[in-house]
């Protein structure tokens, strides 16, 4: 079935790029399976462009928001493109929600849960999912770490490794907190865990299932920074993870199970350790992953034998299919 589907990309948050990346794939793809499509860009500033798929990248004239929410609610699916705040932690999905229109992935709960990772491992605490340890601090509180050292520190609510620093001794805590504190006014310390990092994607509404779990292995920098994410050849993915069977199994039950306590629907990324010792943790769950053709999401339902433009059409079938569900609540 061919539909009618606006793409919103870009987004205020430092992830505008990343999110222009991603829908530049997503937009060739859907159009190549015959949908028509329509974009409406956000800048930094917060500006909100709207165009055809061909203008995406463009820059087109600035219509009133009366257009703009016109034209969203006159298409079959939305498809939200935005990484990071304003964008994949449930402002726009709420906007989308109060226009009516049926999107692809997370829900208002789901995507502000999942973008705060402090508050999203005491759900996973919550519901029995071994997570990574770690401290929060607020605006005021001293850097310090109670796991000693190596730590990773990180805003509470921001993606792509922005603002993440590897602290090796006081002095790098106390630049890490600084940093990660122009991001966020919510920081994490979280403890280094020594072992393999895994990925599991999460595809669904009320029966989810999960990918082939995959294996990050970061060819040249300490650990996987926002260089090693986004800059070719820095990165391989093994998929299957080279794990035992009973590893890559557990993998994918947690990020099921996570994805199910988070109460997402659509899509998701499970970012995963496995212990030296065996055990699985769950890292976060990002609701609106990289989305290139070549990102990890879509490698591993490639590998795991759901082609790119399929992926993107049983999305959209899957917002259609919940917002059918949903509209025959009696609010």
């Amino acid at each position: 079935m061919t539909r009618r589907i606006a793409v919103i990309l870009g987004g205020r948050s430092s992830e505008n790029a990343i999110s222009i990346a991603s829908a530049t794939s997503v937009i060739d793809a859907l159009e190549r399976s015959g949908n028509d499509v329509v974009t409406v860009q956000i800048d930094r500033e917060g500006r909100w462009e709207l165009g055809t798929a061909t203008k995406a990248l463009e820059a087109v004239d600035r219509l009133p928001g009366r257009e703009i929410a016109t034209t969203l609610s006159g298409v079959d699916v939305v498809f939200p493109v935005l990484h990071g705040p304003f964008g994949e932690d449930g402002t726009v999905q709420g906007l989308l929600e109060l226009a009516g229109v049926p999107y692809v992935g997370a829900g208002v709960l789901a995507s502000a849960l999942c973008m705060d990772k402090d508050v999203f491992k005491s759900v996973m605490r919550d519901h029995g999912i071994p997570v990574t340890e770690n401290i929060t601090l607020r605006l005021g509180d001293e850097p310090w770490s109670p796991f000693g050292f190596p730590v990773f520190v990180k805003p509470a609510r921001l993606g792509s490794s922005v603002g993440i620093s590897k602290a090796h001794d006081a002095d790098e805590l106390r630049r890490g907190v600084a940093l990660a504190f122009e991001q966020d006014e919510k920081v994490l310390v979280e403890r280094f865990v020594s072992g393999i990092e895994v990925e599991v994607g999460v595809l669904g509404n009320q029966r989810p299932i999960a990918s082939l779990p995959g294996q990050i292995v970061v060819t040249h920098n300490e650990w996987y920074d926002f260089e090693a994410k986004y800059d070719e050849g820095e990165m391989d993915l093994l998929v299957p993870a080279h794990l035992p069977g009973e590893q890559l199994e557990r993998a994918q039950e947690l990020a099921v199970r996570a994805f199910v306590a988070a109460d997402c629907e659509g899509m998701a990324r499970a970012d995963m350790f496995v212990r030296d010792d065996g055990e699985v943790l769950v890292n976060e769950l990002n609701t609106i992953p990289g989305f290139t053709s070549t990102s990890v999401y879509a490698q591993l339902f490639e590998a795991s034998g759901i082609a790119y433009p399929d992926l993107l059409l049983r999305l959209a079938d899957l917002a259609v299919e919940r917002f059918d569900r949903r509209s025959r609540l009696r609010f």
